[in-house]
């Protein structure tokens, strides 16, 4: 069985077939990403209309490219799959319409993938024997919670952020400190060289027994040391410092907000031994060392994705469809794209 997948969903034109083999190193048969962070890095964020007009200009010779490198046509895919939400909208209705002209055109069963589903499902992608149930940590830019997957379409949601996402946070905090976009790669490379115990930022929600997150205070206090230093006065060192002693705090609070989400993981399923982490956050290594030191402590193994699949990626949403597909989850062609789209909302 081979899938196509299509993601458009926020700044990255994607587009991969994927394969129902056994062995993960044989999985993706072709895989092509457009970045579109240079057009965006003058801002210091992503702009939804660029965002989409690139999307338009890209993603017919993606999709070319990718057939072509899997040296297949499109008469021999089994499906196509495309993420259909959550996601900026204009992104969203490039990749669904291309979907479904594909599929119109070709007779070629179509799948819409709501894209949470597409980092829920990586680690089947990337590894073998990643049984359900299992708790995952979903870590971006636009979304930080905690959810039982137990099974494909179905999932129940523990815990979520009530203000910013993790990858927000480390986008803002280092437009504070004028260090570009994107800034979570920038606060982690200059974290290895801080003293990450200089300055005592908040730990919000700590103690509390769920494993909701809270982002917003953290980064005000940033912001308020920076201010008690002077941002005219703010040396190399000084940001550096920051950088170490912020990723040393967010450590912190995934360790206490997990310590929670895997006792009531525990408590719904006592028999479940895995713990999952999705989204490009996760290809921080601090975090992975802290989430590691967790599993190892409460006796889970710990799957997360190879840093090419941490960001958004068609590879993920050809999986995601392929492992809809096998259960026979197929959609109709008038389906609407949606810009929130809950993961719990798929339950059936």
């Amino acid at each position: 069985m081979k899938v196509l997948g299509i993601e458009t969903s926020c700044d990255e034109t994607s587009a991969s077939i994927v394969q129902d083999i056994n062995d993960v190193d044989q999985r993706i048969i072709s895989h092509r990403i457009f970045s579109q962070l240079e057009e965006h890095k003058p801002y210091s964020g992503v702009v939804p209309e660029i965002a989409a007009r690139s999307h338009l200009d890209k993603i017919e010779s993606i999709i070319q490219g990718t057939l072509d490198d899997a040296h297949m046509d499109l008469d021999e895919l089994d499906a196509i799959s495309v993420t259909a939400g959550p996601g900026l909208i204009g992104g969203v209705i490039v990749g669904l319409m291309t979907a479904k002209a594909l599929s119109a055109s070709r007779k070629i069963p179509l799948i819409c993938v709501n894209h949470l589903e597409g980092h829920a499902l990586t680690a089947r992608l990337a590894h073998e024997n990643v049984a359900f149930p299992y708790l995952l940590l979903l870590i971006s830019g636009g979304h930080c919670q905690y959810l039982c997957v137990e099974e494909v379409g179905k999932y129940k949601l523990l815990g979520s952020t009530i203000d910013d996402a993790l990858g927000e946070a480390f986008d803002k905090t280092a437009k504070m400190l004028g260090l570009g976009y994107p800034g979570g790669v920038i606060v982690e490379e200059l974290a290895n060289h801080g003293d990450k115990h200089r300055f005592t930022f908040p730990t919000p929600l700590k103690g509390r027994k769920n494993c909701d997150f809270s982002f917003s205070g953290l980064k005000t206090a940033v912001r308020r040391e920076l201010e008690k230093i002077g941002f005219d006065k703010v040396s190399d060192q000084d940001i550096k410092d920051v950088c170490a002693s912020f990723q040393y705090t967010v450590q912190l609070i995934i360790k206490d907000r997990t310590k929670h989400a895997v006792k009531m993981f525990k408590d719904l399923y006592p028999h479940g031994e895995n713990l999952v982490v999705g989204g490009g956050v996760g290809a921080n290594q601090a975090i992975r060392s802290t989430l590691e030191e967790i599993a190892k402590k409460n006796q889970l193994h710990l799957y997360y994705p190879p840093i090419k699949l941490c960001t958004d990626n068609g590879a993920m949403i050809a999986w995601a469809g392929l492992e809809n597909f096998k259960k026979g989850n197929v959609s109709a062609l008038d389906f609407s794209p949606k810009p929130r789209w809950s993961l719990e909302s798929l339950n059936k």
